[in-house]
């Protein structure tokens, strides 16, 4: 199989997490994390637009199972050592300690149904 000329894909259109509790996610992303709700299709589907990308929660189904299991989504941060004082002082479970690499610093963190979001900040 050939390889096309041109990319046939130009961005990330967005990463999504099945939840159990609808209710419980949301208080985690909007309140917890502070994230701006983009659009809600009846409750079962919501975006939270950041940056050039969406990140949706849906309601787990028999095919999408919350947890560790699925695609993992990371969110660049504006101020690393306020974001990470942030986790700590709201009691977000970090999945490990923090890590600090030669380009990027940052930490695993898990919403209420185990799915892993890293908060990550280029150097």
């Amino acid at each position: 199989m050939s390889k096309p000329t041109q990319s046939l894909f130009k961005d990330v259109a967005f990463v999504m997490y099945p939840v159990k509790d609808m209710g419980a996610a949301r208080s985690f992303y909007e309140q917890t994390l502070g994230l701006t709700q983009t659009a809600n299709w009846q409750d079962q589907w919501i975006e939270y637009d950041i940056g050039h990308g969406t990140l949706a929660i849906s309601l787990a189904d028999e095919k999408h199972k919350p947890g560790t299991h699925g695609p993992t989504v990371g969110l660049e941060v504006t101020n690393w050592d306020a974001v990470l004082a942030h986790v700590k002082q709201a009691g977000i479970r970090m999945v490990g300690e923090p890590f600090d690499t030669p380009v990027c610093r940052g930490c695993i963190i898990a919403d209420p149904d185990g799915n892993e979001i890293i908060v990550h900040s280029k150097k």
